[in-house]
């Protein structure tokens, strides 16, 4: 069998430096003082860092795929490609700019050795009054001649508290349903469909439930009518883990779900017990909630850390290919 390592990580305000070609006029007067004293140097250390992690993912071997979000624009992820060399990957770019207010968008990174990228990627920004974080659809073709569709997520923050903007995340889950039911239509009800993110919310939250549609249920989405998707995180929750951490409580707002065409045991694909993990190495967690590692940013004085990498700890899947 051929072997997928599928990852996700939040890389938490990955943004160019203040004179870049590639930062539109409205960005960077918007975000001037927030980026104060963020440079070259700055930039190169946290790359460093980010790189240091990736590097250490699959026993060594680096991700096939990594889902990453909250990157400024191709240029940023071009430079941590540099850094990644380490691994003789020959891993390639998908990223789609939007208008997210702060400049962070979502990308993939994959191993050109092992998926052949298939026709054009779709975006679609979730606006409040403005655009705010996206979902983005990248198609591949393994080399045993497979579909593999993934989702990239990044829902609406919980800026101004979890229940005010709780609707906005619903929106996006109603949204992300639909957007597979046309999958579904377009090829069948079992194309093979891989959705991960930064959802903001947790896996019992409704946004997630009711609307997403997503469960800890193999059987409900195995033979289910609906869209239905299989939350991986459900096989940790309980544990005390989190990908993220907020006033001592773990949190798990980065997670993996999966289509019926990935967990049928008919079918192309199949996941074995544990196949999702969360990634934590030495130095990325502190404290006694394991709280992940910030680099923060030097305005931010707080939690600005040069010793650090993330808010988010990244999240992984591995699929086997029949």
């Amino acid at each position: 069998m051929t072997q997928h390592y599928i990852s996700w990580w939040n890389l938490e305000n990955l943004f160019d430096i203040k004179n870049s070609t590639n930062r539109p006029k409205h960005l960077a007067k918007s975000l001037k003082q927030e980026l104060k004293g963020w440079n070259k140097n700055v930039l190169e250390k946290k790359l460093t860092n980010l790189s240091s992690v990736i590097c250490q993912i699959n026993n060594g071997k680096g991700p096939d795929i990594l889902g990453v979000c909250e990157v400024e624009n191709k240029a940023v992820i071009e430079k941590l490609l540099a850094k990644l060399s380490p691994l003789n990957r020959n891993y390639k770019i998908i990223h789609q700019d939007t208008k997210d207010k702060r400049g962070i968008d979502i990308a993939f990174i994959y191993d050109a050795e092992k998926y052949q990228q298939e026709g054009k990627i779709f975006s679609l920004e979730i606006l409040k009054r403005s655009a705010t974080r996206d979902i983005l659809q990248a198609q591949f073709i393994t080399n045993k001649e497979n579909r593999l569709i993934i989702l990239g997520n990044h829902w609406p923050s919980r800026s101004g508290g979890q229940y005010k903007s709780e609707p906005y995340r619903m929106i996006t889950g109603e949204t992300l349903s639909y957007w597979l039911e046309r999958i579904m239509e377009i090829y069948d009800d079992k194309a093979p469909v891989i959705v991960m993110g930064d959802f903001n919310d947790e896996p019992f939250n409704r946004s997630l439930t009711e609307y997403a549609l997503s469960t800890g249920s193999r059987k409900k989405v195995s033979y289910g009518k609906n869209p239905y998707l299989y939350n991986l995180c459900y096989e940790v929750m309980g544990e005390r883990k989190g990908s993220y951490v907020f006033g001592g409580n773990p949190i798990m707002f980065d997670q993996i779900l999966l289509t019926k065409g990935i967990i049928q045991t008919k079918g192309k694909f199949k996941i074995n017990k544990d196949a999702f993990r969360i990634e934590s190495f030495d130095n990325m967690v502190e404290g006694r909630y394991n709280t992940p590692v910030r680099f923060g940013r030097p305005s931010k004085k707080s939690s600005y850390n040069t010793d650090g990498f993330s808010d988010h700890l990244p999240v992984s899947v591995l699929i086997e290919e029949k």
